[in-house]
């Protein structure tokens, strides 16, 4: 809750609505407006909207219920996403798990954070690349 709040307070005054994707949105959102008002360091910008939903890998596991109301498919505005960012790192991170094993905790962190810094240099080296941003 201290990490979406501090997101979301920063910088959002302009930010009307915000969707929040996580593996199990539909049950977060249930008390987190409760969460935020009964706490003295819990703070978001009041006229913010927010939005939880749930990612469609997760979603398959949740009830039916769940579907229509936190897919994304059916949240609008939020395009064509999977909301499964940090899985779908886990296949490249495999690669170096086997060395990263032996490493010391702070080595293998900062491993892990070199591959995660490259992956994302790499997304936005290609953004120019992909067919749906070209004009």
């Amino acid at each position: 809750n201290y990490s979406i709040c501090s997101a979301l307070d920063y910088h959002s005054e302009s930010i009307t609505k915000a969707l929040v994707i996580y593996d199990v949105g539909c049950q977060w959102s249930i008390n987190f407006q409760s969460w935020v008002k009964s706490s003295c360091s819990l703070h978001l910008p009041p006229s913010l909207e927010i939005i939880p939903a749930v990612g469609k890998f997760h979603l398959a596991a949740h009830k039916l219920s769940c579907f229509p109301r936190y897919s994304l498919n059916f949240i609008k505005g939020a395009g064509h996403l999977d909301g499964e960012i940090l899985e779908t790192l886990w296949a490249p991170f495999n690669k170096i798990s086997s060395t990263a094993r032996s490493m010391t905790q702070a080595h293998r962190q900062e491993v892990y954070d070199d591959h995660m810094r490259d992956s994302n240099w790499k997304k936005i080296v290609n953004m120019g690349e992909r067919p749906f941003l070209q004009r």
